[in-house]
């Protein structure tokens, strides 16, 4: 089982950018599959981005579809999230996730490991 830990948040303006990263623990990383979620305060935890062992075919939620992109390097253990063009609403924690196997779903119940999160706050 690996553990994870998020950083990178922080306060940024509407329109601009931040990157999280998140650091894995474990010889075993390239065989998760890697997901990043955000959970506003009230609402329930959303799916942002999902990406295979392999680094292929990630995928991403609606919401944040063209504006956001997840990296994985598994020599370093580490799997990004590049967010861009930033809207209010994208205020969240954020969190990263693991997912034994080489699929990630895109449901919080299926990822096993998460890290304490990571607040981003877009102000208007």
């Amino acid at each position: 089982q690996v553990q994870v830990v998020e950083s990178g948040g922080g306060l940024v303006q509407a329109g601009g950018s931040l990157r999280l990263s998140c650091a894995a623990s474990g010889r075993t990383f390239s065989t998760y599959g890697m997901g990043w979620f955000r959970q506003a305060p009230g609402k329930e935890r959303e799916f942002v981005a999902a990406i295979r062992w392999s680094g292929s075919l990630p995928y991403y939620g609606d919401s944040v579809k063209g504006r956001f992109t997840i990296s994985r390097d598994n020599a370093k253990n580490t799997v990004s999230l590049q967010m861009n063009s930033l809207k209010p609403e994208d205020t969240a924690v954020y969190y990263c996730a693991a997912q034994y196997g080489t699929v990630p779903s895109n449901r919080a119940a299926d990822f096993g490991s998460w890290g304490q999160g990571t607040q981003v706050t877009v102000s208007s």
